[in-house]
């Protein structure tokens, strides 16, 4: 780590991800010379305790952001929208966790495991995918650099973390109910802005985010754009279906995957992933191991099991992936991208 410090400001600080980026922050030591938290108006005020020191919450204003080195953004797109380039009007490298920015073709989208390097072409705004996107990309990456990434199908289990705290809210209080034989009212799932809500407890929503036009939901469109972009494989074959689960933290995945060249045994593909960055393998299926989101929740690698070769095609895999979305999905990644920028001599 440099030997340089650096005036810091996390925005959307009182949110579950502005939470984890504090946690995240303090647990890498990162270089920090002096730390702004900024929120909503109606959050300005509250206390918040960082490495045993209090810092009082200031408004999100273009104003809060002089003199800041670094700031990560994760209140919301509109709010990333309206600041992040008054940030960097200010001097600021802007990491930012929303969709604002990120099929901004002067915008790098960044896993450093994949993609560090576009880090050097970076104008001021760097994005953070989609929590989903990353641990499939992670998980994928190595066995492009070797075999080529023809075609991917994914399919999602998603926690509901990812939709906020609120939404967990309602999964313990719709839980709670229906144990209790008690009536309850959906308000929030599968998307708080539809006018239709369904339950979540001890269900499965195959909604996450609205449906385009092409019968895909945001979601899912989020994840195929964004893991083109990432990868640089714009003639990737790529398909999702998002699907919302009862689980409070950590998305899951079943990835199908067809390469162009090789046809490696599971063994090999076990090999590599073992020392892959950012990868932990779980695969003893003789053994019952494998990862689950109760599991990896709170760890910030992306975990890999259930490799296997599809049993039609010589060139085609199968594996399950999780990892926890509000970690490596979001808080952990921005960091890491922050010190990526260190590294790379940008910050």
């Amino acid at each position: 780590m440099s030997q340089k410090s650096f005036h810091v400001a996390v925005v959307g600080a009182t949110g579950a991800v502005g939470q984890q980026m504090l946690n995240t922050l303090s647990e890498k030591n990162f270089p920090i010379k002096k730390l702004s938290l900024l929120a909503s108006k109606r959050s300005a005020g509250q206390v918040i305790t960082f490495n045993g020191e209090s810092h009082t919450i200031q408004e999100a204003k273009p104003e809060a952001f002089e003199g800041v080195d670094l700031a990560l953004f994760s209140a919301g797109g509109s709010v990333s929208k309206a600041l992040a380039h008054e940030a960097v009007k200010r001097g600021a490298i802007v990491v930012d966790n929303t969709s604002a920015f990120r099929m901004d073709p002067n915008v790098p989208l960044v896993v450093p495991e994949v993609n560090e390097q576009d880090l050097l072409k970076h104008k001021g705004i760097i994005a953070n995918p989609n929590c989903s996107t990353i641990q499939m990309v992670v998980a994928l990456q190595p066995l492009h650099e070797k075999y080529g990434l023809k075609k991917v199908i994914v399919s999602t289990y998603q926690a509901v973390s990812g939709a906020g705290a609120k939404a967990v809210e309602e999964l313990k209080e719709q839980s709670k109910a229906i144990l209790n034989d008690e009536p309850f009212e959906a308000s929030i799932m599968p998307c708080a802005s539809d006018k239709k809500h369904y339950q979540i407890a001890f269900n499965a929503v195959p909604q996450i985010d609205k449906f385009e036009d092409n019968g895909y939901t945001f979601e899912e469109l989020k994840m195929m754009n964004e893991t083109k972009k990432i990868m640089h494989l714009e003639n990737l074959e790529i398909a999702a279906t998002c699907v919302r689960l009862p689980v409070e933290t950590g998305h899951s995945e079943s990835l199908y995957a067809e390469f162009e060249n090789g046809n490696p045994s599971v063994q090999e593909i076990r090999d590599l992933l073992k020392t892959a960055p950012g990868v932990t393998l779980q695969d003893q299926p003789e053994e019952q191991i494998y990862p689950m989101p109760a599991l990896a929740a709170g760890l910030p690698d992306v975990f890999v099991g259930r490799i296997r070769k599809d049993l039609d095609r010589d060139n085609a895999y199968h594996m399950w992936v999780v990892s926890d979305n509000l970690l490596k999905g979001a808080a952990y990644n921005s960091v890491q991208i922050a010190e990526s920028l260190i590294k790379l001599n940008l910050l």
